[in-house]
């Protein structure tokens, strides 16, 4: 049996109005895509940028679901379970 997320029913929060890493403006720095943390709706720069401010605030927090807000993508990733539980739902 494939392995499933056990942490969806903590999404609280799935879209955002940031289009910036506030933490890579405020250091000046540049990123290369955007995660929202779907509980508390952190923005971080995701881990092909070097700062990785994403999982830096899953690792300070131990909220376990972001999601991609680069256009055309939906999907999720469960930090936890260490999977794509799916896509999320606008």
């Amino acid at each position: 049996m494939p392995k499933q997320c056990k942490h969806l029913d903590e999404v609280k929060i799935t879209t955002t109005g940031t289009h910036v890493c506030p933490e890579c403006v405020e250091m000046g720095d540049r990123w290369v895509h955007l995660r929202l943390c779907l509980i508390c709706g952190h923005v971080g720069c995701c881990d092909s940028s070097k700062n990785k401010h994403a999982t830096k605030h899953f690792h300070a927090v131990r909220h376990p679901l972001i999601r991609s807000i680069e256009p055309g993508e939906r999907w999720i990733w469960c930090y936890v379970d260490d999977l794509s539980p799916g896509e999320v739902e606008s």
